[in-house]
């Protein structure tokens, strides 16, 4: 099974409906977070355009981000933003092909260019570089829920599913 991407890009109606939608995204980890097929979530103000929101979601599958939809916290939370707060919501769906992970170790410059599962990506950047130790800059949970993540170990690697198939 595939894992599941969801990008929103938003525009509020007005700047007090994004600061009352900041107050109810808030509560938003503590609802993702008992989903088992969430894995990650994060919320960013466009550079060039601060009335132009961004979303990336990503789920063990299709069927966990309509999880999410059904929880009931969501869907007041849509109703709320349906009734006027929000002006513009473009959605994009995606599965994902594969993950890569590029680091240079700003110590010993050991370069790294690795395939890795995202079910575990927190792992995976949390690991130190294996030449010198060095730990990278991680960005941890927010309690603004503009960052939310969890691992969910042992789900496949996407790709290797089709290997098998070839061989």
């Amino acid at each position: 099974m595939p894992i599941y991407l969801s990008m929103q890009r938003v525009r509020f109606s007005s700047p007090d409906a994004y600061e009352k939608f900041k107050l109810l995204f808030a509560d938003t980890r503590r609802h993702l977070m008992t989903l088992p097929g969430f894995l990650h979530l994060t919320w960013w103000e466009h550079p060039d355009d601060r009335s132009w929101y961004n979303e990336c979601s990503f789920w063990t599958s299709r069927g966990a981000l309509y999880d999410w939809h059904k929880n009931t916290y969501h869907k007041y939370c849509k109703a709320w933003s349906a009734n006027g707060a929000i002006m513009e919501d473009i959605i994009t769906n995606f599965e994902l092909v594969g993950t890569r992970l590029i680091r240079i170790c700003p110590v010993c410059n050991k370069a790294e260019d690795k395939k890795y599962n995202l079910a575990e990506e927190q792992a995976v950047l949390h690991e130190a570089c294996p030449q010198c130790g060095f730990h990278f800059p991680v960005l941890e949970e927010t309690p603004s829920s503009f960052a939310v993540f969890k691992d969910v170990p042992g789900l496949p690697m996407v790709g290797t599913e089709e290997k098998k198939e070839k061989e």
